[in-house]
């Protein structure tokens, strides 16, 4: 009988102003969540990024803004919504941002703080779609924590667009990198 062989988890490190967190991406249960966080991070997409988006007891998000808040503007086209891959959104894991549109994630993502079942897939109609969760973190907790706590207020992005709930000092992505 052959033997198979099962494919290494990916772990990704996210290295931050405030510590590193390191998330182990489910490429079985979210393919394409996965293929396009890892086609972001291979072309250094993340570097110098922040978290723009910090909402205690709910999620931090980041993936799309710089510093001076300018948009990134995604590289990739969206993908479709894998929300309904069995995995919830649950404190302490990784899914993909989107906008009202169910299948508009490209870039952004968020690292849920608390369990959030009003985000899990429920059915496929544009409200109880929900977001796709594509990993967990398997270490660095205490530093997404530190990122939920962080004093935040409504800033301008660089187009003058308010943006809510965002540090008031930033909060650097300063990369992330698949685990050696």
């Amino acid at each position: 009988m052959p033997s198979l062989l099962l494919a290494a988890a990916q772990v990704v490190v996210i290295s931050t102003s405030m510590g590193d967190v390191k998330v182990e991406l489910d490429a079985k249960r979210a393919p394409l969540s996965v293929k396009n966080f890892l086609e972001y991070v291979k072309s250094k997409h993340y570097d110098d990024t922040v978290f723009h988006r910090v909402i205690k007891r709910f999620m931090i998000q980041g993936g799309g803004f710089d510093a001076q808040l300018k948009q990134r503007g995604a590289t990739n086209p969206p993908i479709k919504n894998e929300a309904g891959n069995g995995l919830k959104n649950v404190a302490g894991t990784l899914a993909m941002a989107r906008t009202g549109v169910v299948d508009s994630a490209t870039d952004q993502f968020f690292i849920n703080v608390a369990d959030n079942a009003f985000l899990d897939h429920k059915d496929d109609s544009p409200r109880g779609f929900g977001y796709a969760v594509f990993g967990k973190v398997v270490a660095g907790m205490d530093v997404v924590r530190k990122i939920e706590n962080v004093p935040t207020a409504t800033k301008p992005s660089a187009d003058g667009v308010p943006l809510a709930d965002v540090p008031v000092e930033t909060v650097v992505v300063k990369s992330i990198r698949l685990s050696k």
